[in-house]
């Protein structure tokens, strides 16, 4: 399957500002034999062996790193999948984040069933 632009992008984005920080990753990612579709493709094999369906950004960046790093990992297979590209929400100081309802469970109130007992009556010294 061919990877989104969205989630092309956001892998070609991390991986030219690591090469801007590190010259010796700025020379992997400048390989010939190394593109951005195989790295996708690599991706996409290296979820698909974990088998499970949600990953933080930065294990993903992390995968596109060692396809691009290692030498030994050659054109993989492509894969057939949907990937979906979540863009972080800015915070600033005039809108708030949304209003996320937690789901308490709440032990049921039982009524207090109180029986209310007659005033005694309170003997002085003048009573006895």
């Amino acid at each position: 399957m061919k990877p989104s632009e969205d989630f092309k992008t956001a892998i070609e984005n991390y991986l030219n500002t690591t090469a801007q920080g590190d010259s010796a990753f700025a020379q992997s990612l400048a390989k010939e034999t190394k593109n951005i579709e195989s790295c996708c493709s690599y991706i996409f094999g290296e979820v698909k062996k974990t088998g499970l369906c949600a990953f933080d950004n930065q294990e993903i960046f992390d995968m596109a790193v060692k396809y691009y790093s290692d030498d030994s990992i050659g054109a993989p297979a492509p894969i057939n999948c949907k990937v979906v590209v979540n863009q972080p929400v800015k915070a600033d100081l005039f809108n708030s984040a949304p209003a996320m309802n937690p789901q308490v469970s709440r032990p049921e109130t039982v009524p207090v069933q109180t029986t209310v007992k007659p005033a005694q009556k309170t003997l002085t010294l003048f009573d006895l």
